[in-house]
């Protein structure tokens, strides 16, 4: 990490443990926010973080969690469930940017707290998004059984009826589906993602369009780009890119889209398509180095990619601040 992601983080775990233990600020600053001034910085703070830019979110996720607890502190009679929803959509933010981040102790820290808030919100549509950020947790710390339990006891807890027509219900569900297909992929069972990917597709469909809703994305394009990665976890490279091949980027977030990126490029070194595969890489980490310095994909194909050109490989490694690696014959 650099100094500045150690700087943010420091700062991040400070603003989740102190509002968690009922630390705030200091009197004399003692002036709450008003939801309008909430909601511009919760919809700021997302737009960053779906641009990739975790650490730029993460400097944004700490004041706004501080003045969440504050606006909670100050909230009037009969806003409990409102007050509870704003705290988890805030704790939920700041694991999920600790996560990609690498700083595992925060990350389950802070959707822990989240969860508890979403619980007292009453609400199930952040109950089931805080089942997907477990999971994206639970996978990215290699357990990944357990993330397939949680994606699916998360859905299973609050699956649509087929009548459902509220498009955060039906998208926070899909979300927690494809995070259980993802787990199934990495576990080998090719036959369970695949019925948790059609699932995901069927649930997509539905909904029509992709939904953005407090920081969650899903839907067609969302569930395409996944597809991607299942094929690719599953070492069926050829159906990864034919999927990708007829992708339509749009509507998928910069992140969203980065991730898929990678997993097309990884595609394509189990294909043996060596150069393809590092330009496709180079050409992801040129345009968001900061963002690809927190990938694992990209050490994983400078590995594998034996036979690509030697200039590439180390411009690859200067890009994302490693020692140029060993190629592998």
């Amino acid at each position: 990490m650099s100094p500045n992601d150690r700087a943010m983080l420091r700062d991040l775990s400070r603003a989740v443990h102190d509002t968690a233990a009922g630390i705030l600020f200091d009197p004399s600053e003692d002036v709450a926010p008003g939801p309008a001034d909430l909601a511009e910085a919760a919809s700021r703070l997302w737009r960053v973080y779906w641009r990739g830019a975790y650490t730029d979110a993460g400097v944004l996720a700490a004041p706004f969690l501080r003045s969440v607890a504050l606006y909670a502190k100050h909230a009037p009679a009969g806003q409990e469930a409102a007050v509870s929803a704003l705290l988890s959509d805030a704790y939920r933010a700041c694991g999920l940017i600790a996560n990609f981040l690498g700083a595992r102790d925060l990350a389950y820290a802070a959707i822990g707290h989240a969860m508890r808030y979403s619980e007292l919100a009453a609400d199930p549509v952040r109950v089931l998004m805080l089942g997907s950020a477990r999971a994206r947790i639970l996978l990215r710390d290699n357990r990944v059984e357990q993330a397939l339990h949680e994606a699916e006891a998360a859905a299973a807890r609050y699956e649509p009826t087929f009548s459902e027509q509220g498009s955060g219900l039906l998208a926070a569900y899909g979300k927690n589906i494809t995070f259980a297909a993802v787990a199934a992929s990495r576990l080998g069972d090719s036959a369970r993602a695949a019925d948790l990917m059609s699932q995901s597709h069927a649930v997509a469909a539905r909904l029509g369009r992709d939904v953005y809703c407090n920081g969650m994305q899903f839907g067609p394009a969302y569930a395409a780009a996944q597809a991607v990665g299942v094929n690719v976890a599953l070492g069926s490279a050829g159906r990864a890119l034919e999927i990708a091949g007829r992708f339509d980027p749009t509507g998928l977030t910069q992140a969203a889209h980065n991730r898929m990126m990678l997993d097309v490029a990884l595609a394509q070194c189990d294909a043996r398509q060596w150069d393809t595969s590092v330009d496709t890489l180079l050409e992801v980490c040129s345009a968001h180095p900061e963002w690809s310095r927190h990938q694992a994909i990209p050490g994983v194909i400078i590995q594998r990619a034996g036979q690509a050109s030697t200039s590439r490989l180390r411009k690859l490694s200067q890009i994302l601040g490693t020692s140029p690696t060993v190629r592998l014959a």
